[in-house]
């Protein structure tokens, strides 16, 4: 077990570990125990009680949170023609084709956060899906970053989208913002979440949904909730 700082074991005092904490109260308590230099960003993690490994029970989707992330997003837009004079007019901080396919492919280039592609640059983007796959950053209609409307999806993302998505161990980790924004946005920003996660339900899902939902800041211990009040 790594030895841990002072200030995680100041933080660790406040939280008591048997106790699955009602939504305000974690949120109150995560901005306490987040005393970083830096400003910490807050995150959600939330076991369900689905098997991803099938395809009827995949819970996956994006939401705009009410108060944004906190962390501005460089986006790459794969596009041609005019929806690349489009890209580039609603702010994409990167426009290509096949040259951005070369540069990722040849300089192993990461310079951003987020794909969005128009669904006939897909032929050129599949080719990435080795690289741009276990990064989280392969483009996916169901997320909304393959579209023909580049302005929405560059509006979404640049206004805090954030996209929710299963790991293999059925746990979906997602920001919701950052300790500065207080107890109140985290808390509006966290229900926006959980609201789509609950909604995206599987219908394959079977028994218990939310197995557990834990918040957490950057260097902060873990926070329980209490998930069977947040599956209503």
């Amino acid at each position: 077990m790594p030895k841990r700082g002072k200030n995680y074991r100041e933080s660790a005092k406040l939280v008591d570990k048997t106790n699955l904490y009602e939504v305000s109260e974690a949120m109150d308590l995560i901005t306490k125990t987040s005393k970083a230099k830096f400003d910490e960003t807050i995150e959600v993690h939330i076991k369900l009680g689905v098997d991803g490994r099938h395809a009827d029970q995949q819970v996956r989707g994006a939401i705009v949170l009410p108060h944004g992330t906190g962390k501005s997003k460089k986006v790459l837009v794969f596009a041609k023609g005019p929806k690349a004079q489009e890209a580039e007019a609603a702010g994409a901080d990167y426009v290509g084709a096949e040259e951005m396919a070369q540069k990722i492919q040849t300089e192993n280039w990461f310079d951003f956060d987020v794909v969005v592609a128009t669904p006939d640059m897909m032929g050129v983007v599949g080719r990435l899906g080795k690289v741009l796959g276990p990064k989280g950053l392969m483009p996916n209609p169901k997320s909304g970053t393959v579209t023909m409307d580049i302005t929405k999806a560059l509006e979404e993302i640049k206004a805090g989208k954030v996209e929710y998505r299963l790991d293999k161990t059925n746990i979906i980790h997602t920001p919701i913002g950052k300790a500065s924004f207080g107890a109140q946005k985290l808390e509006e920003n966290f229900k926006a979440l959980m609201e789509a996660v609950v909604k995206a339900k599987p219908a394959a899902a079977k028994g218990q949904y939310l197995r557990s939902v834990t918040v957490a800041s950057t260097m902060g211990p873990g926070i329980k909730l209490n998930s069977m009040k947040l599956s209503n």
